[in-house]
């Protein structure tokens, strides 16, 4: 098994021990994205909305570097940290996918980094 990092300058810098995404054979592994703005390195979204279209921007630019993009996705994790805002980030998230929908869950957490209210991961195939 040959695993390839994913890195690129268009999207946050890990805040931690981990690769943006990580290529094993045809999979793709996309960390967790957030509302950090990359060029500013800050969380600049004011609310959940803008929270949502900037995490997903984070993922698009990550699945650009491995050449993919949303129609490769197979399987997202969307955690929030209020229900509350299922419908709202539903709504965002729907209009960055065109056909066949991914597999998906949605958690509630307790709490997500930088006290963000949305984290979305994925996993693409090519």
């Amino acid at each position: 098994m040959e695993k390839k990092i994913i890195n690129t300058s268009a999207a946050p810098a890990p805040i931690g021990p981990y690769s943006q995404a990580v290529q094993v054979g045809n999979l793709l592994f996309v960390s967790g994205q957030i509302a950090i703005n990359p060029a500013t390195g800050n969380i600049d979204a004011t609310d959940i909305i803008s929270e949502t279209h900037q995490a997903m921007h984070n993922v698009k630019s990550i699945l650009a570097e491995a050449q993919m993009d949303f129609n490769s996705v197979i399987k997202t994790t969307i955690f929030l940290s209020d229900m509350s805002l299922f419908a709202s980030v539903n709504e965002v998230y729907g209009k960055y996918f065109q056909g066949d929908f991914p597999a998906r869950e949605t958690v509630a957490v307790q709490g997500l980094p930088k006290n963000v209210n949305v984290e979305i991961s994925v996993v693409a195939a090519r």
